[in-house]
């Protein structure tokens, strides 16, 4: 087994599908179960919620045994914040609110290090005694190969960043662009109305543009029809819900299926 491949990265670069789920529980059993659900991907989201670094790490050793690809939202794009998730094994990044391509080339180059000449490289700090990402130096391998396995995904989702976005795209080292269709509508004046007809028709565009520039595209739709519209419309790894998010809801259902005296079959 190659513990080296991130199998996230392998699939989007060959254009598969893949539908994934929001994690903001800071707890490793809750991360294990959203893991055997059958999704393609897991996004540990420490940017809203209260995952610490040890909390990631430990939400990654849960889920490795599963075959989900992980992938973690950092709070911002710090490269003091990067370097550290790498060294617990983060290989794809979800990185917030990107408005230009300055910002987006000093994420590239963080979680990357310094190559030999020649090579494409970065600015990460050696570390690797101490890193579970390079299994504390028993990966012999591990620094020729880490770079090509890091997978940098910019999220969009501001005025700023819909303007630059084909320039952030173009920036040598990111592999995907996600569009945030929660704060973009805000920014485009319609919060808490993600699927508003104008959020919508935005999103949907900068999706096409995206992969115009011949990169992926991912987007969180929550609902079945969004998530056909973008599909069309060229996103090929869409979020469509979170943990959260199913547990408040399945609470809620289990409560009225009682209190209105429907069978509630023991679905849950």
């Amino acid at each position: 087994m190659d513990n080296l491949e991130n199998k996230f990265k392998t699939r989007l670069m060959a254009g598969d599908d893949m539908l994934g789920l929001w994690f903001g529980m800071a707890n490793n059993i809750a991360a294990e179960i959203c893991a055997q659900s059958g999704f393609d991907w897991l996004m540990i989201d420490a940017e809203h919620s209260p995952l610490s670094d040890k909390d990631v790490l430990s939400c990654l050793q849960a889920i490795a045994p599963y075959n989900i690809c992980p992938i973690v939202r950092p709070v911002s794009g710090d490269k003091n914040t990067l370097k550290r998730l790498c060294d617990v094994g983060v290989q794809t990044f979800l990185v917030p609110m990107i408005d230009d391509a300055k910002a987006a080339m000093a994420v590239v180059s963080a979680v990357r290090y310094p190559a030999a000449k020649g090579e494409r490289g970065g600015t990460r700090g050696l570390g690797t005694s101490m890193a579970r990402a390079a299994r504390w130096n028993m990966t012999p391998d591990y620094l020729t190969r880490a770079n090509e396995q890091m997978c940098v995904v910019l999220q969009i989702e501001t005025k700023a960043g819909l303007k630059n976005l084909k320039k952030i795209a173009a920036v040598d080292g990111v592999d995907a662009i996600f569009i945030g269709p929660s704060d973009l509508g805000a920014a485009l004046g319609y919060p808490g109305q993600s699927s508003h007809p104008e959020v919508v028709k935005a999103v949907s565009q900068a999706i096409r543009d995206v992969r115009a520039c011949g990169k992926p595209a991912g987007v969180l739709a929550v609902t079945s029809e969004l998530v056909e519209t973008y599909k069309a419309a060229g996103a090929s790894f869409v979020g469509v819900g979170s943990d959260c998010g199913v547990l408040a809801k399945g609470v809620q259902r289990l409560y009225e299926s009682f209190v209105s005296g429907a069978d509630a079959k023991g679905d849950y």
